[in-house]
């Protein structure tokens, strides 16, 4: 609850004054009238507080959730259940009360995974974990059975490229961080390709396994054949590169049924709390309602997408009304590399000017414990004096870097924008250069 609470008072704090936290330089040194002005909102911090974590909403985002999650399942981009969402969510914030709720249309890609199995048959056999990835081509009805490449990064299969024709390339790289790390499930199958590799096994980017493969989207290229391509589980890749450290030929038969449709229908969902003063002007506040199909989704990202719309209801529940129009969008199609997100940003972004804030939640639901924050040091001043009315609930660090896959168009075009609030917030402003990749480490400032 004490991540939703960020989100819902923040946009009352960031721009109170009416002026812009960034490109005036009268902001370099905080005046006495704007931190009695940032102290002047600590009631309503306290009665957000009071609501959210103590009060009648204790848990609504966390319940509406586990109804939402267990009635629809997993939401995959172009599927009946991410229709069905969609229609959920409509509905909900419909009967919520909230206003200007619609629906903005947009393509997205439709992709499924179809029938999938690895085998490994020599030295033994050997069922290995795999889950395929995103935009996959499948193998022949019959499989792949080829002998298997071990490598532990892009140098070394550079550096064995003739080893690599006809045979599958096991990736077993070390997890350094997410934002690092990802590039050989998202690169993996075309830089195998390129060496002549027939498919490719990745192992999952993450730091712990219970023999549990991640999947995700990966990326081909036009001049590059397209071989299929999974994921397996740690342990998997860990076994697999044991055996090979000891010259031993291994054999895996691969198979994979993934389809590719053409683009389909989906919407990005809108609701708004308008602004008192300043109707034009908005802050935003999003999650993404698509998942992938092999779980339920609630934390990627049905937590970040509730917990932004708990935003909103915490407002409306006591009567408050902004200065400036609070917009929540629940994103389609982020998982397949933020389309639903880009193709509302080129809907919108002739009216940029008019888009204050842009924020994001999508690195999981958990216990904050500051701001991540890119920007200018006038700005870090003002979100340092922001981050006291946070005493309460012991959240007042600020910290490096921000951005996000659904909001990073906007920032790019000097919208300032603030990341996921788990765990902590992440915040650029227009004068940041740098944006966050998941998994990097925050230092606190």
């Amino acid at each position: 609850m004490k991540c939703l609470f960020l989100i819902a008072f923040i946009h009352l704090l960031l721009k109170c004054t009416g002026k812009p936290l960034s490109g005036d330089d009268s902001y370099r040194k905080i005046s006495e009238d704007v931190k009695r002005e940032i102290a002047g909102y600590s009631d309503i911090a306290k009665a957000i507080i009071n609501l959210a974590v103590y009060g009648n909403a204790q848990n609504r985002s966390y319940e509406r959730l586990a109804v939402f999650a267990d009635t629809v399942g997993p939401r995959l981009s172009g599927s009946k259940n991410l229709d069905l969402a969609i229609k959920y969510m409509f509905s909900a914030l419909q009967e919520e009360g909230l206003e200007n709720v619609h629906l903005e249309p947009v393509k997205v890609p439709h992709w499924e995974r179809g029938e999938e199995f690895a085998l490994m048959l020599a030295p033994r056999s050997h069922s290995i974990s795999i889950s395929g990835l995103g935009s996959s081509v499948p193998t022949p009805p019959e499989g792949i059975t080829a002998e298997v490449l071990v490598v532990s990064s892009f140098d070394e299969l550079y550096k064995r490229t003739e080893e690599a024709k006809g045979k599958i390339v096991v990736y077993n790289q070390p997890y350094i961080s997410y934002g690092e790390t990802v590039r050989y499930r998202a690169q993996g199958a075309v830089e195998a390709a390129k060496a002549g590799a027939v498919a490719s096994l990745i192992r999952s980017i993450t730091p712990f396994s219970i023999n549990s493969p991640h999947t995700g989207w990966q990326y081909y290229q036009s001049n590059v054949p397209k071989i299929p391509t999974a994921c397996i589980s740690v342990e998997d890749a860990e076994m697999v590169a044991r055996i090979s450290s000891q010259g031993t030929k291994i054999i895996v038969k691969l198979k994979m049924g993934a389809k590719t449709y053409p683009d389909a229908n989906s919407f990005n969902t809108v609701a708004e709390i308008v602004g008192s003063k300043y109707p034009d002007q908005v802050v935003l506040v999003s999650g993404h309602l698509d998942s992938w199909d092999v779980g339920q989704g609630a934390m990627d990202d049905g937590g970040g997408a509730f917990i932004s719309w708990e935003a909103l209801s915490l407002i409306k529940d006591l009567g408050l009304r902004p200065k400036r129009t609070l917009r929540l969008v629940l994103w389609t199609g982020e998982e397949q590399g933020g389309v639903g997100a880009e193709q509302y940003y080129q809907l919108h972004k002739g009216n940029i000017s008019n888009f204050d804030i842009v924020m994001e939640s999508d690195e999981g639901t958990f216990m904050p414990t500051g701001l991540g924050f890119t920007g200018s040091d006038k700005a870090r001043g003002i979100m340092k004096e922001n981050m006291q009315l946070l005493q309460p609930i012991n959240v007042t660090a600020i910290y490096e870097s921000g951005g996000g896959t659904d909001i990073d168009y906007w920032v790019k075009d000097g919208v300032p924008g603030l990341g996921n609030c788990s765990p902590i917030f992440s915040f650029t402003f227009k004068e940041g250069k740098t944006v966050l990749r998941m998994g990097q480490s925050f230092k606190p400032s």
